[in-house]
């Protein structure tokens, strides 16, 4: 009798939500969700030989609103993109448990 293996999502996930990058903007969250999270580099820094996020806006939005008005939930400014993922984290995990 065979057992069937989990489907192991394609590409980099962070606490079991995908994560894709288009440029400036990493998505965080899926689109068959209610809500999703959008990050947006607006500045870096040179730190020896990479470009390190010292500006982020985060915001936690819905999948299929009404109007483009009614999209975004939440937003906030971080300074670093890993404070920017902890509270990316948080938001989507709260947004879809409906807390």
């Amino acid at each position: 009798m065979a057992t069937k293996k989990p489907v192991k999502p394609e590409g980099l996930t962070y606490k079991g939500h995908p994560l894709r990058r288009v440029d400036n903007l990493i998505y965080y969250g899926s689109m068959a969700d209610k809500y999703i999270i959008m990050m947006q580099v607006l500045e870096s820094k040179p730190e020896q030989d990479i470009k390190l996020a010292s500006k982020v806006s985060i915001q936690l939005q819905l999948t299929e609103p009404e109007n483009s008005r009614s999209r975004i939930v939440k937003k906030s400014e971080k300074d670093s993109l890993y404070a920017a993922m902890d509270i990316a984290a948080i938001w989507l995990d709260r947004a879809l448990a409906g807390k």
